[in-house]
């Protein structure tokens, strides 16, 4: 498989058509830099990033990123054996409270929930909004609305 082991860079928008690479992830695993291709939202020292585009140049993955935000640092977690999907309803009122959380061996699984338009958590059908890598909480977060 030409990808098993890839490069992975995130480019910082400084002006118009002008990037610089602010994070970089040596042979990185095909599953986790798909899945993080699949993040609108990126978070790392306490600044969420808002991705733009992403490319492939030979075997480096390109994510292109805008400070969206910034906050205080969230308590970083030590490494984990597993990868962390939290679920969590999209109300900014409510501070979007949990629906479910589940803990997964590959991020391959981890994309699969992200990627799809409709899932289903306790008994109701819900639909995307929008995904985050939370780096400070090694944790992806997969906002939903209720459908229908």
């Amino acid at each position: 498989m030409k990808f098993k082991h890839a490069l992975l860079e995130y480019r910082l928008r400084k002006s118009h058509n002008v990037f610089e690479p602010i994070y970089y992830y040596a042979d990185i695993d095909l599953g986790e830099v798909l899945a993080r291709r699949e993040c609108e939202f990126f978070v790392k020292d306490g600044i969420t990033y808002k991705q733009l585009s992403s490319s492939i140049e030979e075997q480096l993955f390109v994510i292109y990123v805008e400070k969206y935000e910034e906050a205080p640092p969230e308590h970083q977690q030590y490494k984990k054996e597993t990868t962390t999907l939290e679920v969590r309803e999209l109300n900014t009122r409510r501070d979007h409270p949990l629906i479910t959380s589940m803990n997964f061996d590959n991020h391959f699984d981890i994309l699969s929930l992200i990627g799809s338009v409709y899932t289903y958590f306790d008994g109701k059908e819900w639909e995307r909004d929008s995904a985050e890598i939370d780096e400070d909480r090694l944790t992806y977060i997969l906002y939903v609305t209720l459908a229908g």
